[in-house]
C-alpha cells in the first residue's frame, strides 16, 4: 500500500454524506496505526460550480487528470440515474480502468461506472430503490439488488449511504488487514465488520423478543466459533425452532446460520494470523472451529481470496514516505 492514492470524485449535485463518508476514511491522517496510510484527494469531475446537499459549495482542488495517477477512486452517488455522466469523465474512468486502477462506487455513483462500460460481465449493487432501473437500463451488467457490497476484484461496489461505509471499511481491511480496519471503526464508532452479502434491509419486521434472542445467539457464537454448533443446537439455546431460526437468520443477515458462522471463523482466523505470528496454523484452525486446517485453508481462499500464509505474510509490511501531491492539476 506504499503510495496508494485515492481520488473522490466531487460533481454538481453531489451527495454530502456519502462524500463525506469517503473524506472521513481516507483524508485523515492517522499516525497512531503506525502504518503508511493513504493519500488522498478530491478532483471535480465537471466544471464548477459543485453544489452539495445542504447548499454546500465544493471547490476540488484537482481536475480529471488526477484520475490519471489514481490507485483507488471512489465515485459517490450520481445526481440523477436518468442523467449520462459527461463523456470526458466516462473516458477517463475508462483509462483507469485499463490501466488497472481499482474502481468504488457508493449508492448510485454505480450509474457511473455502468455508463463507462466498465461493469459489462459484472455482479454489482446498488441502493435497492435503484436495482431495476440499473438493470434496465445496462442489461450486461448483473445486479445483486440486496447485497451491502459487491467485491468484483477490480470493482467494488455499494449499496446507499450507510452501506458505503461498510463497503469502505471492507476495502481497509483488504488493505491492511482486520486489526487496522477494526480500529479505525473503532473510532468512527461503528460495527468494525459486516459482510457485504448481508440484507441491505429486513423484509419483514422481527419481533422483539426474537430479535433480542437472535442478536445473544451471535454475539454467543463469536465468542465460541470452536464449539460443534449445530442447527438444532443453536435453535435450542435460542428457544425457536430450526425453522424460525433459519428464517430470521436469511432476514437479519443475507445468510443462513452457518454460512455466517463460517464467516465469522474465517474473521477470528484472520486476527490471529495477524496477531499472533508464531502461532501454527493448524492451531488457528482448531481454535477457530474449522475442525482442520484444509477445511479452514477451503473456506479462507473462498472468502478472502487467498491462502491463511499468503494473508499472513501480507499484513505486517507497510513502509515507504508518500509522494507529494500538493500541486493541483
Amino acid at each position: 500500500m506504499n503510495n496508494h492514492l485515492v481520488v473522490a470524485l466531487a460533481y454538481d449535485r453531489l451527495c454530502t454524506f456519502e462524500f463525506g463518508c469517503v473524506t472521513e476514511l481516507f483524508a485523515l491522517e492517522r499516525p497512531e496505526l503506525d502504518v503508511d496510510w493513504y493519500r488522498f484527494a478530491v478532483c471535480a469531475g465537471e466544471p464548477g460550480p459543485l453544489r452539495a446537499a445542504g447548499g454546500i459549495t465544493v471547490a476540488a482542488p484537482y481536475s480529471l487528470k488526477m484520475l490519471d495517477r489514481a490507485d483507488t477512486i471512489v465515485v459517490p452517488g450520481w445526481r440523477d440515474a436518468e442523467e449520462l455522466p459527461p463523456e470526458p469523465l466516462l473516458k477517463r474512468i475508462r483509462k483507469a480502468y485499463q490501466r488497472g486502477a481499482r474502481l468504488c462506487s457508493i449508492c448510485s455513483g454505480v450509474f457511473v461506472l455502468a455508463a463507462a462500460g466498465v461493469l459489462d460481465g459484472k455482479t454489482v449493487t446498488t441502493h435497492w430503490q435503484y436495482a431495476t432501473a440499473l438493470q434496465r437500463r445496462y442489461p450486461k451488467v448483473r445486479v445483486k439488488p440486496d447485497a451491502l457490497y459487491v467485491d468484483e476484484g477490480q470493482v467494488i461496489t455499494s449499496a446507499g449511504s450507510a452501506a458505503g461505509l461498510d463497503m469502505l471499511l471492507y476495502l481497509v481491511r483488504r488493505d491492511y488487514g482486520s486489526a487496522v480496519a477494526n480500529r479505525v471503526a473503532q473510532r468512527l464508532v461503528v460495527a468494525p465488520h459486516r459482510e457485504g452479502g448481508q440484507a441491505q434491509f429486513v423484509p419483514r419486521p422481527m419481533p422483539q423478543d426474537e430479535s433480542g434472542r437472535l442478536t445473544k445467539l451471535m454475539d454467543w457464537m463469536r465468542q465460541h466459533p470452536a464449539l460443534p454448533h449445530t442447527l438444532r443446537s443453536l435453535a435450542e439455546r435460542a428457544a425457536m425452532s430450526p425453522r424460525t431460526l433459519q428464517r430470521q437468520f436469511h432476514d437479519a443477515t443475507g445468510m443462513a446460520p452457518y454460512e455466517w458462522l463460517v464467516r465469522e471463523r474465517v474473521a477470528a482466523a484472520r486476527e490471529m494470523l495477524e496477531a499472533q505470528p508464531s502461532l501454527p496454523i493448524g492451531r488457528i484452525a482448531e481454535l477457530a472451529g474449522f475442525g482442520s486446517e484444509e477445511s479452514m485453508r477451503r473456506h479462507f481462499r473462498r472468502i478472502v481470496l487467498t491462502s491463511p500464509a499468503a494473508y499472513r505474510e501480507k499484513f505486517g509490511r507497510f513502509s515507504a514516505p508518500a509522494a507529494d501531491i500538493s500541486t493541483p492539476a
